[in-house]
């Protein structure tokens, strides 16, 4: 019951958040990269081609992990230098990583991939046929049939011996790096590359946890003070005193992705490694209008996806011809949200029905595709998000198999589970509440951002803001005796007045920077209903 929640002070939720972790970790701590397996292979693969002056090309991925990945690379090639041909695929003339599309434009004698690969058979077959040696970097969850590739690394193959396994695919290429680093004796700084490995680790929702937590804590310092022309833009357009991971996952990532959602990932790559703060700039004014538009097209679809759903169904499947296949996977996580249920949504083009798997709470909707994977041409993901393709006559079939399996599982699973810390006293709240929370940052998957409950406030006022008034400024009262009230902020939500003026909530609590002034800022999580 939730009125039952302790009522907590900054002293009992320092004591919460302190116990999250045994001790902070130093990058020094950092497991030998060498132990990732096939790591050192590689690196004497890739040292062999820079002495013997081979063409090497590199195959990244669309998402801000895949853009991230292929940045470093490229970076870290300039600084050795030695020229480095790197392809982003292009979500819809190419499709998704290495394949033999994109194999057709390649010519190199050796391909290396960020953030991609595990699944790429096709590719492998073609670069045996051809005498290209391929190298797979990839964290995502292999098959049993491996691809018969010159090297694998990744972290989550049976073999590999990396201790710390929930890396994301900018971070497997970074330690590869490091193994090639030693391997030719360079002279290079990988923590420069810090800034950009810490916005890859938050945008792909890696655990904060572990050396995961220190590499974004340390990377987050270095966006705040680096040369980086693209680091430069970022910290002036967010305009802040210090920069969080929340900043990175809502104000920066959904910019660096809506080039490869929209048009093409080459741009966000051409932002990470502009030479100078002109360029930046520009690519980032691009970023932000693709981003608007991304806003708009993703609005429409999804508002077109509720229509659709079969509310019946355990896990809801749409599909529809022309949705725009980039955001598809907002469309999935925008109906998870609404419907608390695991969502796929399936663009229907040109004969060919692709998409996006999101899910909740604890249902492995990876699992639920594999086992249903006879009735795909293709899928890869992991437990909470996953792509998939198939045959359009084959998505009815599909709809109703995923739904058995589901039934197979513990209602529990689907039942997300809020861990609310207890009920703040409105006294609580304050400039100083600010600075204990800034000190277990950064908050993200595994260490998320404290939340507390408003039990039965009155709704003083309620003020719709936005240019199409889609979000809602609510004044509370959390006890009638007290003349302060508080103001909640509820982002895409058109709040009406209870007819008992009273609302039960879950909320965090921000620090909002606006004229020089720092003020505790609180935003609306979950509204439960009276019988909470």
């Amino acid at each position: 019951m939730l009125s039952k929640l302790p009522h907590i002070t900054k002293q009992d939720l320092f004591e919460i958040l302190s116990s999250r972790f045994e001790r902070e970790k130093k990058l020094s701590e950092i497991p030998n990269p060498a132990l990732l397996h096939d790591s050192t292979k590689a690196a004497k693969r890739i040292a062999k081609a820079i002495q013997e002056r081979e063409k090497i090309t590199l195959v990244g991925d669309y998402d801000v992990d895949g853009v991230s990945s292929t940045a470093i690379m490229v970076e870290f090639f300039k600084r050795i230098p030695y020229p480095l041909e790197a392809i982003i695929p292009n979500r819809f003339s190419d499709g998704y990583g290495v394949n033999p599309s994109v194999l057709q434009r390649v010519d190199a004698d050796l391909i290396i991939t960020v953030d991609n690969g595990i699944a790429a058979h096709a590719a492998a077959e073609i670069c045996k046929e051809r005498g290209i040696d391929l190298i797979i970097t990839d964290h995502h969850t292999p098959s049993e049939k491996l691809p018969d590739a010159y090297a694998i690394v990744n972290p989550k193959l049976t073999a590999c011996d990396y201790p710390f396994k929930e890396i994301c695919g900018a971070q497997v290429a970074w330690l590869l790096l490091g193994v090639l680093k030693k391997e030719l004796s360079l002279q290079i700084n990988m923590g420069e590359f810090l800034d950009i490995l810490a916005i890859a680790i938050i945008a792909d929702i890696m655990p904060l946890v572990d050396i995961n937590r220190t590499v974004v804590q340390e990377g987050l310092k270095l966006l705040s003070r680096s040369n980086r022309p693209a680091s430069v833009i970022i910290r002036d357009f967010l305009n802040k005193s210090s920069i969080s991971s929340e900043d990175i996952a809502f104000m920066i990532a959904p910019r660096i992705n809506s080039a490869g959602r929209l048009e093409d990932a080459s741009l966000a790559l051409d932002f990470f490694t502009a030479a100078d703060t002109h360029s930046a700039y520009k690519k980032f004014e691009q970023l932000g209008k693709l981003n608007e538009l991304r806003k708009e097209t993703e609005a429409e679809t999804t508002k077109e996806a509720l229509e659709c759903v079969r509310e019946e169904d355990k896990i809801i499947v749409v599909a529809k011809e022309g949705w725009h296949e980039g955001v598809v996977g907002i469309a999935a996580s925008r109906l998870v949200d609404h419907f608390e249920k695991p969502a796929i949504v399936l663009s229907i083009n040109e004969g060919e029905a692709k998409g996006s798997a999101r899910s909740i709470a604890n249902v492995s909707i990876y699992d639920l595709i594999k086992e249903n994977e006879s009735l795909l041409s293709k899928f890869g993901g992991h437990k909470m998000a996953a792509g998939l393709g198939l045959k359009p006559h084959a998505i009815e079939a599909f709809r109703d198999a995923i739904n058995q399996s589901a039934k197979k599982l513990d209602a529990i699973d689907f039942i997300p589970q809020e861990k609310i810390t207890g009920i703040l006293e409105t006294e609580e709240i304050d400039e100083e509440l600010l600075e204990l929370l800034e000190r277990f940052e950064p908050y993200g998957e595994a260490n998320e951002r404290p939340t507390f409950l408003l039990y039965e406030a009155e709704v003083v006022a309620i003020k719709l803001m936005g240019a199409d008034k889609s979000h809602s400024r609510i004044q509370v009262r959390q006890y009638p005796h007290q003349r302060k009230t508080l103001e909640i902020i509820a982002f895409r939500k058109v709040f009406e007045m209870p007819k008992n003026r009273k609302i039960t909530c879950s909320y965090t609590v921000v620090k909002n920077e606006f004229n020089n002034r720092v003020t505790p800022q609180l935003l609306l999580k979950k509204i439960y209903n009276e019988n909470a």
